[in-house]
């Protein structure tokens, strides 16, 4: 009898423990960023690991319900990333009807499954007005749900960066009239690096701000790691909001031990994470194969070694966490 009451009771915990892990948004709550610490709403540390999907104008067959389900709840990723191009073909200022569709199918069905999702603005150079037109109704369609983070200008280039600040305030000042507490993520000159520059002038007057950095751990090593180190010891808090194990063009043999030094620079600074992406290309940073459902239920033959070390990495350090709290409760 003992045993088998033991057996129900530890059933009941397990149903607990997985609802728990199944639902970071339950989880963690209202993101706030206090210091250069992304935090729950309770104030306790948090880090997010995830996923983004490719371009929206590439791959737009993966943008639906049952992929954000099955990244949820197969990959454990707690939070995905829209990545919405507005350049390239078919782009959102050429056909934004496409891209809101696929935007709004990804979004929705984070706040269904209560992972939280990044829309992000997927772009190489400044189109102020029809990001600020977006993000205007993105924070009035969504900003009520603590679900979303904006991204709003993924790598500048050649920008610099009173020209970024400058483009952010005016970004952010949209966003603020709708959505006073959402996280926003703002990028940084040569695609999301120079965080030294954002150390000797940070925005001022906003609050749940975060910049964002981007690496390519064959291609960026120790150098940009100590440069995002000097930046955090500043205060500046940090979110890699793009990462990958291989070349910065995407393509290129991976490096294990490199991607593994930044995995572990980053939780050893509590550094939320998304690795990049989920798409089909014959390219090394493409995670999947063309004959990959665009649906999910992806078996290790269905994805590409870079996927599955990501997957491997999110599944390692998320469940980590949720054994973690298990064992406070």
């Amino acid at each position: 009898m003992l045993k088998k009451q033991l057996f129900i009771i530890s059933l009941l915990f397990g149903v607990i423990s997985s609802a728990m892990a199944a639902d970071p948004v339950k989880l963690y709550g209202q993101l706030q960023v206090n210091g250069n610490q992304l935090c729950s709403e309770q104030g306790e540390p948090v880090v997010l690991r995830g996923v983004s999907y490719g371009w929206h104008n590439l791959w737009p067959r993966f943008y639906n319900k049952k992929s954000v389900k099955w990244l949820k709840e197969d990959w454990k990723c707690t939070v995905l990333r829209a990545a919405m191009g507005t350049c390239i073909e078919d782009n959102y200022i050429e056909n934004p009807e496409h891209a809101l569709n696929c935007i709004n199918a990804v979004v929705k069905a984070a706040i269904k499954n209560n992972v939280y999702v990044i829309i992000d603005w997927h772009t190489y150079y400044p189109q102020k007005e029809e990001a600020k037109a977006f993000f205007s109704m993105m924070a009035q369609k969504y900003g009520k749900y603590p679900h979303v983070i904006y991204e709003i200008y993924n790598e500048p280039m050649e920008d610099t960066w009173e020209s970024v600040k400058e483009y952010a305030t005016d970004i952010i000042t949209e966003i603020r009239k709708y959505d006073p507490d959402n996280i926003i993520l703002v990028g940084s000159p040569h695609w999301d690096q120079d965080l030294h520059l954002v150390a000797a002038d940070p925005l001022q007057g906003f609050n749940n701000i975060m910049y964002t950095l981007h690496f390519y751990a064959a291609t960026h090593k120790q150098e940009l790691r100590d440069r995002a180190t000097a930046a955090w010891e500043q205060g500046i808090p940090i979110f890699v909001s793009e990462c990958a194990g291989m070349e910065c063009t995407g393509d290129g043999p991976l490096d294990i031990e490199e991607w593994t030094r930044w995995v572990e620079w980053m939780e050893a600074h509590k550094i939320s994470w998304v690795n990049w992406s989920i798409s089909d290309k014959n390219e090394t940073c493409s995670m999947l194969l063309p004959r990959a459902d665009k649906n999910g239920g992806w078996d290790e033959s269905l994805i590409k070694p870079a996927g599955r070390q990501s997957r491997k990495f999110i599944r390692q350090y998320n469940e980590a966490v949720y054994r973690t709290k298990k064992e406070k409760k």
